[in-house]
């Protein structure tokens, strides 16, 4: 699997795909945080972060099936899927290896947000007066969000004809799970708590406010293992 892992890692980054979404991801995270008055912290006055982790979701919601929508539809489109699946690799550990890959990518485009961290802090007054266990829950909410997105366009890429239906779909489903669970919970007010539970808006926001709830991550890592599960059958499916 290491060396899938590698593999898929290396052709991410000879790939121009790869540095055009990471430069998108951080130019449009940047100008949301800095630049356009609605969102820029300087125009907001507070030393915090909220336009970054509020709106970064929704870029991560394009970033990663941008990353994902090649895994295995190329692939099939090639015709080297057939010779992946002849190697000594299990299942198992083709499609982690395709998801590692893309989600360590998806990390090292969030690495340099942490310059904003550091500016946010240092303009702070006094210097250091920000909310350092909010930031830290809210990484960790984009860190999860963003393995639920990639496990979403690598199960979306298993069965897709091509990379641009595999982009759209993965982007869509991303939507529905991030956002769609609260907009249903305002059509059953009786049971609107219940409804945004199963969304993942909630535990994102719950991790956002600095406390690191085990459910909240539980939660996260229920969906990415139901997910990659849901695509390592559809890659078995081949067999049957």
């Amino acid at each position: 699997m290491v060396h899938l892992l590698v593999k898929e890692f290396n052709s991410f980054l000879n790939s121009l795909i790869a540095y055009v979404v990471m430069g998108v991801f951080l130019i449009g995270v940047g100008l949301l945080t800095w630049v356009f008055p609605e969102t820029s912290v300087l125009d907001y006055g507070f030393a915090d972060l909220d336009s970054l982790f509020s709106f970064g979701p929704y870029v991560l919601m394009f970033l990663a099936p941008a990353i994902t929508m090649r895994s295995f539809a190329e692939e099939k489109r090639t015709g080297t899927l057939e010779l992946l699946v002849t190697k000594p690799l299990t299942d198992w550990n083709i499609v982690l290896g395709k998801f590692l890959a893309s989600f360590l990518l998806i990390v090292f485009a969030l690495i340099p947000t942490l310059v904003y961290y550091y500016s946010v802090s240092s303009l702070g007054n006094p210097v250091g007066n920000i909310d350092s266990a909010g930031v830290a829950g809210s990484y960790i909410g984009l860190v999860l969000l963003g393995c639920v997105f990639c496990a979403v366009g690598i199960f979306v890429s298993s069965f897709s004809p091509n990379q641009i239906v595999s982009f759209i779909l993965s982007a869509f489903l991303c939507y529905i799970l991030f956002y769609g669970f609260s907009s249903l919970a305002g059509l059953w007010a009786d049971y609107a708590f219940e409804v945004q539970q199963a969304g993942l808006l909630f535990h994102y926001e719950s991790l956002s406010k600095g406390l690191i709830d085990s459910r909240n991550v539980i939660y996260f890592l229920s969906v990415i293992f139901l997910l990659l599960l849901s695509t390592k059958l559809i890659l078995g499916s081949r067999r049957w």
